[in-house]
C-alpha cells in the first residue's frame, strides 16, 4: 500500500474534521417516574391545565399563562428569584399527555423538550412519567441531568403532598 502524501492526507482529514465540528451535541435525556396515590382523572386535575403547576410544584412562587391564538406560553416565577418561560406544544386529555419546551430561564439546559405522561396502574393509582430531551448549557451533563432530575422529583413529592394528604 503507498502512503499517503501530505496534501492527499489532509483532503482525507481535513473534511472529516469539520463534520465532527458541525456535529450537533448529543441530546441528554432524563426520565423519572412515580406512582400517585390517587385516581388518574384526579391526578390529570392537577397535571393537564398548562399553569397549574403553580398550585403543586414546590419550587413555583407563581404562574401566570399568556395565549396568543392556538398558542399557550407560560412565565413560572421561581421560589429564590428566577423566572422560566415555558410553550405548550402537545396536550391530549385522552392520552393523558402534557407536552412542552423551554423558551428561556436559568436552567443550565437548552433544546430543552418534556413530555410528562399518566397511566393507571389501578383505579385509585397512578404512575406519572416525566420526561425530557436537552442538551447541558453551561453545566456539564451531569449537572444538567441533576438539575432536571431534581425538578421532577420534587414536582413529585409536590404532587403527593397535594392529593395524598388526609389518605
Amino acid at each position: 500500500m503507498k502512503a499517503m502524501t501530505g496534501m492527499s492526507a489532509l483532503g482525507v482529514l481535513l473534511p472529516a474534521a469539520v463534520l465532527l465540528a458541525a456535529a450537533p451535541a448529543m441530546a441528554l435525556e432524563v426520565r423519572e417516574q412515580a406512582t400517585i396515590k390517587a385516581p388518574i382523572e384526579q391526578v390529570w386535575k392537577q397535571i393537564g391545565p398548562f399553569c397549574a403547576i403553580g398550585d403543586w410544584h414546590p419550587a413555583v412562587e407563581s404562574c401566570s399563562l399568556r395565549k396568543t391564538g392556538d398558542r399557550q406560553d407560560r412565565d413560572i416565577a421561581l421560589k429564590g428569584g428566577g423566572v422560566l418561560q415555558e410553550r405548550l406544544t402537545g396536550l391530549s386529555a385522552a392520552r393523558h399527555r402534557l407536552r412542552y419546551t423551554l423558551l428561556s430561564g436559568p436552567l443550565p439546559v437548552k433544546n430543552y423538550n418534556s413530555t410528562i405522561r399518566l397511566s393507571a396502574v389501578d383505579a385509585r393509582t397512578t404512575r406519572i412519567t416525566w420526561s425530557s430531551r436537552f442538551e447541558a448549557k453551561d453545566a456539564s451533563d451531569t449537572e444538567a441531568r441533576k438539575t432536571i432530575a431534581g425538578i421532577y422529583t420534587s414536582g413529585f413529592d409536590g404532587l403527593r403532598k397535594r392529593l395524598e394528604a388526609g389518605q
